[in-house]
């Protein structure tokens, strides 16, 4: 059996060309770019649907960087990351993983909810998060060195910590950190209103059942309504679904599966509609 070194692929489809949208709710523009220029790596940390990747897309389109999204799990391996050789035919042929195409090609490689993927991950990308900024492939027996392009991007919900789910002090402290959090209920408004052709009536209450559902942490609810969840609830409206039971289907069940919780719920979906 024969031995390629590489499979090619395409970055035709990690590229942004139009503008995302993204409204600035601080200075997370000026330091993600200042980190950039200085070449360091970025932690995202924030709740579900909060615009942590919303963010990262509009970041590598000012940039103009294609943008190499991995979704972190269980299973994620260092493997899967680096690369692998596949069997095509009588050849073996080695397949670039995400975190090597990037470093080639001076992409974004944007790890999301890193917390979830296997810990031998964490070993992949620490020689990448100093002034080495290195990735060895042993498979390969090669050292690469991440051009200037290259940025490493990581982000976990922090709501989501626990003692075997956390990032560890060594790792966190290689990185420029950015919180981000929902926004504020104008702010939140508008971007409901931009995304999802709501009515300025109809997003108003649809963020105002959201923020109430976030209250709700306090009494065992494990997080609230995302921008993204309102976002989707409008999706329904539109294609002709009762509001309440837009609200009930596209929010509030995807909450949780508390009775107590799910009927306090209700009753606000009614106090508001």
């Amino acid at each position: 059996m024969g031995i390629k070194k590489t499979l090619d692929c395409s970055l035709d489809e990690h590229r942004i060309t139009e503008e995302p949208f993204f409204l600035a709710r601080g200075n997370e523009i000026e330091i993600a770019l200042a980190a950039s220029d200085n070449k360091l790596p970025l932690l995202l940390k924030g709740p579900t649907g909060c615009g942590k990747t919303r963010f990262m897309q509009y970041l590598a389109w000012r940039l103009r960087r294609p943008l190499i999204t991995v979704s972190c799990h269980d299973d994620l391996s260092a493997a899967d990351l680096v690369g692998r050789y596949l069997v095509k035919g009588n050849e073996a042929v080695w397949q670039d993983g995400p975190l090597t195409l990037a470093v080639r090609v001076g992409a974004i490689c944007y790890l999301d909810e890193i917390v979830e993927a296997r810990k031998d991950t964490t070993v992949v990308i620490h020689p990448l998060t100093d002034d080495r900024r290195e990735l060895p492939v042993e498979k390969l027996g090669r050292l690469y060195t991440a051009p200037p392009e290259f940025m490493l991007a990581v982000s976990y919900n922090p709501g989501y910590q626990n003692i075997l789910k956390d990032l560890k002090p060594s790792t966190r402290q290689r990185f420029v950190s950015i919180n981000f959090d929902y926004p504020e209920s104008a702010l939140e408004k508008e971007i409901t209103i931009r995304e999802s052709g709501a009515s300025p009536e109809l997003a108003e209450k649809l963020v105002q059942l959201a923020v109430m559902t976030r209250s709700l942490k306090e009494s065992g609810l494990a997080e609230g309504a995302s921008t993204r969840l309102i976002i989707q609830t409008v999706r329904l409206i539109r294609s002709g679904i009762d509001t309440v039971q837009a609200c009930k289907a596209g929010m509030i069940q995807s909450l949780t599966d508390d009775p107590e919780l799910l009927a306090a719920m209700d009753e606000m979906i009614f106090a508001l509609f």
